[in-house]
């Protein structure tokens, strides 16, 4: 048969599809040349309907034109109206103009010979007064012409006007369009024909080439193979009558020979299965009793002939010896199904206990009635796994039931009898299967109470699967079976391994994180400061979150300044874990260095962003080390890929606060009135970034003003852009009349999210004024003699302030401090005296000189002046401001003059130097 197929293939005429092709191509090309005909009969039509209308307008134009009757009346008409006939031919498209008598001789003619003659054919109807056209045939020539009366104003005619297009022009016109008729007749041709092809080729594929008689044969072929599959067919028609049963269903159903064009109901069948095919409903896979046989029934509709249904087709196949198979394939998929579903919901967090009990939820109901699932103790607390596998902690515990006889979450799990199923588990690291609980004598001496409340409460079937990861035993799962009647069986235990070795890859990598975690907190802990220093010039709280999914580099600090000044700071490390932690330690001790040079915020914050630059900047020495020539990996630590850092200021003598930002949201300033504000800070790039200067801001602060530093994890979140933080925080801060801590809690209260996704660090500050009467200063003229007036109204400052136990030491501070600015420095000098938890003195010039300490020797006549300062002053130093410096030095407020130390006469000390 298929070498016959091979050789019908193609167009022939004996195939139908060469048939329908031969029949198309006859069809095209008549209509074709019908259309083409029809075409240039109609060219030729409209070309002389054109040229009757153009004859008749030249001459209706030319008989009503102006001066015409005058031209007629004149002693020689030719004379007058040959120039302007001519002109109107030319400028009408015509072949001719002739002006005539009433009698038809010509005045004018496009041909001057013929000029007096009279004009051949029929004018009558001309002069009886009627226009017309006419096709002319005759002499001097054949045209289309018209012909029209000249009237005068009382309606007599007093003449003719003919124009015409000879015929020869107009058939050159409908000549002129042949190409264009015969190029678009065979454009059609040529489309039609290949449509006509495109069609016979797609009849060719889905007859491939056949004939009606090689058809016809394959038609009976189909009928052979109809009653050869074993699957039963029976076509119904739609008075439910049988209208054709192949050989498998007249076997499967017992059908007579002469079954056809009987009612359904008159077959023989099982009433269920008469009663379906009566229905004319559609089913799948329907199972039906056919005698001794299970038949799996399906039921289409055929499609339906003029609106009408047409019948129906049933399929019969005998399902009895494929029922087992068919349920053991459906519980395979279920497996599957459930091995999917483990793999997308245990593992969803990263906390240890929760993926235990997402493996135990997993399970239930689909495998097992009851889950539980026990962990080490360090897995539990992220350690590594060790000691022995007798003792575990319950994690997770699910089931079917509300209160199983099984021991709660949380207890301690003995498994010291080696032949429970759970010890077998562990020591060969492999599933245990116990059919019937009734026989696990091991188990039962494990804990006869729990085994026997167990067996009462109707568990009866076990696996034990051990939880393993990289080859170490982290815990066991335990599937138990009370309500589902068939116990476990072996693919049971392969399962049940498949799930726990997935579930301990989760468990494992949540330990793991548990562990970094936890380093990371402790490390990160260790870092920021423990306790904030009490201060005179603020009143601080502080709360600091590390973040759900991993600790960050958030950092705070309020760092003590000479004056009574303190430094307020808040940053942010780019990223989590190890290694923002470790940075942000880092950084915070750079800040504290730094802070020590007394530096503007803005200089602060760009020798911070320097130094930054060089931690991040590699070895430039060469070698021939890991990460040399020999290709190894590179083991440098992570580059620090941006951090933000703001730094604030605040001297509570003067209420001026100065602030500098690296990338980082500025401070809440909150008035007594409860108006918040967010001062406009210059956008400063993060540190690390570089090239770009910092820039401070300054302001004033009213007394009693909150200062409030958080970092943007507070703002900002996956719900929540920064403007609705803003705006959060804005409101929270509104409310007067709490203390720092109560604005911290109320402030986490109104934005804290349940899961943050960025640590958070939160500074409250309230500022504090120095009073006046703490405050004493001097202007002191650029005069030798002004140091004694200034020791003296300073003692007599430290007598109103009651400390006389110090005024020795204070006197010979300022004695050498005014001294030397008088000597080395320049105007303006100024002396200040602050009363704070120590007493603070300051001097002042216009000189930017820095004073160095060094030691004496014996014939020297000065540079004792500031060793003398080191020795009295509890603390001292420089600061530099915008026009000068500052030199300063703490005292304590109780204690007397150090005996250790000689003591020059005061006086003599004006002659000191540096």
């Amino acid at each position: 048969m298929t070498g016959r197929l091979g050789r019908t293939r193609g167009l022939g005429l004996r195939s139908v599809a060469g048939q329908v092709f031969a029949l198309q191509a006859i069809i095209v090309c008549l209509l074709v040349a019908v259309g083409t005909l029809a075409l240039i009969l109609q060219a030729r039509y409209d070309t002389e309907a054109d040229a009757r209308n153009r004859s008749l307008a030249a001459a209706e134009a030319f008989a009503h034109a102006p001066g015409l009757l005058d031209a007629l009346r004149a002693p020689d008409p030719s004379a007058v109206l040959q120039p302007r006939t001519e002109a109107a031919r030319k400028a009408a498209g015509v072949d001719f103009i002739a002006v005539m008598t009433p009698d038809g001789i010509r005045y004018t003619d496009s041909r001057p010979e013929l000029i007096g003659q009279r004009a051949t054919g029929d004018i009558a109807r001309a002069r009886g007064g009627e226009s017309f056209t006419e096709v002319f045939t005759g002499e001097p020539t054949s045209a289309v012409r018209a012909i029209v009366p000249i009237r005068t104003d009382d309606g007599d005619i007093v003449g003719l006007v003919g124009t015409g297009i000879e015929v020869e022009n107009v058939s050159n016109v409908v000549e002129g369009q042949l190409p264009l008729l015969i190029g678009t007749a065979a454009g059609a041709l040529v489309l039609a024909m290949g449509g006509a092809a495109l069609v016979t080729r797609r009849l060719l594929r889905q007859t491939h080439g056949l004939g009606p008689l090689e058809m016809t044969r394959i038609n009976e072929h189909h009928e052979a193979v109809l009653h050869a599959v074993r699957e039963g067919v029976l076509i119904i028609d739609a008075d439910r009558r049988l209208l054709l049963a192949n050989d498998e269903a007249r076997r499967l159903l017992d059908l007579a020979p002469d079954a056809e064009q009987r009612h359904v109901t008159e077959l023989g069948l099982d009433p269920r299965t008469a009663s379906l095919l009566a229905s004319g409903r559609s089913v799948t896979d329907e199972v039906h009793l056919a005698g001794d046989r299970l038949l799996a029934v399906n039921v289409r509709p055929t499609a339906p002939y003029k609106g009408r249904p047409t019948g129906t087709v049933m399929t019969l196949r005998d399902s009895t010896e494929l029922a087992a198979l068919s349920g053991r394939a459906e519980v395979a998929r279920g497996r599957l199904q459930l091995l999917y579903d483990a793999g997308v919901r245990i593992g969803s967090t990263l906390d240890v206990a929760r993926t235990a009990e997402e493996l135990s939820e997993v399970a239930v109901p689909r495998f097992a009635d009851y889950v539980t699932v026990e962990l080490l103790e360090p897995v539990l607390q992220g350690e590594e796994p060790s000691g022995a596998y007798t003792e575990m902690r319950r994690a997770a515990l699910s089931g079917i039931g509300e209160q199983p006889p099984l021991q709660p979450v949380g207890d301690l799990i003995r498994c010291d009898v080696p032949t429970t199923p759970m010890a077998v588990a562990l020591d060969t690291a492999h599933a245990v299967l116990v059919t019937d609980l009734h026989t696990a004598d091991g188990w039962r001496a494990q804990d006869p109470e729990g085994a026997a409340a167990a067996l009462a409460y109707g568990l009866h079937s076990l696996v034990a699967a051990p939880l393993m990861a990289r080859g170490v035993v982290l815990g066991l799962a335990n599937f138990w079976r009370a309500e589902t009647p068939e116990p476990f069986d072996d693919e049971d235990v392969s399962f049940g391994e498949e799930l726990t070795a997935r579930a301990a890859v989760s468990i494992d990598n949540a330990r793991r994180f548990t562990r970094e975690h936890a380093m990371a907190v402790t490390l990160q802990r260790s870092l920021l400061p423990r306790v904030l220093p009490e201060l005179s010039a603020v009143d601080v709280a502080y709360r600091y979150l590390p973040a759900k999914a991993g600790v960050g580099g958030d950092w705070f600090d309020v760092i003590p300044l000479p004056g009574a000044r303190v430094a307020l700071v808040v940053g942010d490390v780019v990223g989590h874990g190890l290694h923002a932690a470790a940075t942000m330690g880092r950084l915070r001790t750079a800040v504290l260095n730094f802070s020590t040079l007394d530096l503007p915020p803005d200089e602060l914050l760009g020798h911070l962003d320097e130094l930054i630059d060089r931690i991040d900047r590699p070895d430039s020495g060469g070698g021939n080390g890991e990460n040399g020539a020999d290709g190894g990996e590179d083991d440098s630590p992570e580059r620090i890929t941006g951090a933000t850092c703001l730094y604030v200021v605040y001297d509570p003598a003067s209420g001026h606060c100065s602030m500098a930002g690296a990338g980082h949201p500025g401070p809440a300033v909150v008035h007594p009135d409860g108006r918040v504000e967010f001062p406009e800070l210059p956008v400063g790039l993060p540190l690390g970034v570089g090239g770009m200067p910092f820039e401070a801001t300054a302001l004033r602060l009213p007394e009693g003003s909150r200062l409030v530093l958080f970092t943007d994890g507070l703002l900002e979140d996956r719900d929540r852009d920064f403007d609705t933080g803003i705006a959060l925080l804005r409101d929270a801060l509104a409310t007067t009349g709490r203390s720092p801590e109560q604005a911290c809690a109320d402030v986490l209260a109104s934005l804290l999210v349940p899961a943050p996704d960025d640590d958070i660090a939160l500074l409250v500050a309230d500022t504090r004024r120095l009073p006046a009467d703490r405050i004493a200063e001097w202007t002191v003229p650029s005069d030798p003699a002004e140091v004694s007036r200034i020791r003296n109204e300073g003692a007599a400052q430290l007598a109103a302030w009651d400390l006389e136990d110090i005024a020795f030491s204070a006197e010979l501070i300022l004695s050498e401090l005014v001294t030397n600015a008088i000597r080395y420095g320049a105007e303006p000098i100024k002396v200040r005296l602050l009363r704070d938890e120590q007493l603070i003195c300051e001097i002042s010039d216009g000189s930017s000189t820095s004073p160095h300490l060094r030691y004496a020797a014996t014939t020297d006549e000065g540079g004792r002046g500031l060793f003398l300062v080191a020795q009295f002053a509890e603390r001292w130093g420089t600061r530099y401001t915008e026009r000068g410096k500052v030199i300063w030095a703490e005292l304590p407020l109780t204690g007397g003059v150090q005996a250790a130390v000689p003591v020059p006469d005061l006086d003599a000390l004006e002659d000191l130097a540096w």
